[in-house]
């Protein structure tokens, strides 16, 4: 690749193919590539990397302070918490479609923030941004808007 290609790519932000040149040209020789199967490939190739970099750009705008997903709730310290019907909610995730709140409610060390962090990974994940904020952030936001 010459540099004035490299400056293209670069400029056009081709990084996938700028970064995988040499690669996916081997993968075109050896599959015996068409030139418009080689042009689809790449094409996917890249469209693969540009989802992939603007997940992680969203996880790293939301401010999620861990990452706590599903999988890993430890339901069993929460005997009150219907595992079932927050799994349902979840696995549904029609709560973003039908623009529903869900609301967290009880004492501290419930997992409440567990959950809405969940949750708001899972929401990221499907290709929404989200933002998470610390209840006192928010309530200091709150009043300086009153202010403005």
């Amino acid at each position: 690749m010459d540099d004035e290609l490299k400056h293209k790519l670069r400029y056009i932000r081709f990084n996938g193919l700028f970064g995988n040149w040499d690669r996916w040209l081997e993968v075109a020789r050896k599959g015996n590539f068409s030139h418009t199967r080689l042009l689809k490939y790449v094409i996917e190739e890249e469209h693969k990397l540009k989802k992939e970099n603007s997940r992680k750009m969203r996880l790293k705008r939301a401010k999620i302070p861990e990452m706590l997903v599903m999988e890993t709730f430890p339901f069993r310290r929460q005997p009150k918490l219907s595992r079932k019907k927050v799994l349902a909610i979840y696995d549904a995730f029609d709560y973003m479609s039908k623009h529903q709140n869900v609301i967290w409610i009880g004492p501290t060390g419930t997992g409440k923030t567990d959950l809405a962090t969940a949750f708001l990974i899972q929401a990221i994940e499907h290709g929404y941004n989200g933002r998470f904020i610390p209840f006192p952030e928010l309530v200091e936001t709150l009043y300086k808007s009153v202010a403005d």
